[in-house]
């Protein structure tokens, strides 16, 4: 047989399959092929009740789970000021959900999010851990609460 040149070497086909279904994607370890984990906020209307706001959260949390996903944590951080109105809206209540799901319920939760009128903006972003215990958001409200307590005392 004859020796190949190193060009011809070069475009030669790897030998075997690339992936194969037992196989976690290639670059990609046994850990990283779990399902993956999302952090999704929405910022709800300001002329929305604080029970109105834990429906939609709610809401959200049953369209995962119906989908075989499931919330770990849901944190509602209040009525803050936007840096700029947001269809017209000065202020809006900020949600937080941490969820483990494939992407499709993900999916699923933005379109759905996108639909209702009540929420004027979200973001979903794909993490590789989910954070535990409170979130900075809620680190910063506790901070902020003494202050206030001791201003009213003083």
């Amino acid at each position: 047989m004859m020796a190949l040149g190193p060009v011809a070497e070069s475009r030669r086909k790897p030998e075997g399959p690339r992936n194969t279904a037992d196989q976690p994607a290639i670059g990609y370890s046994d850990k990283e092929a779990a399902v993956p984990l999302y952090e999704h906020v929405f910022l709800a209307r300001q002329d929305l009740s604080q029970a109105q706001v834990d429906a939609l959260a709610a809401t959200a949390t049953e369209i995962v789970e119906a989908n075989k996903g499931k919330v770990v944590k849901t944190e509602s951080w209040g009525l803050k000021g936007l840096a700029y109105k947001i269809q017209r809206n000065r202020k809006a209540h900020f949600v937080l959900l941490n969820i483990d799901a494939p992407a499709g319920v993900v999916a699923e939760l933005e379109r759905q999010t996108a639909i209702n009128e009540d929420v004027i903006r979200f973001l979903t972003v794909r993490v590789d851990a989910l954070e535990e215990g409170p979130s900075v958001q809620m680190r910063k409200q506790e901070r902020e609460r003494p202050r206030r307590r001791d201003r009213e005392e003083g």
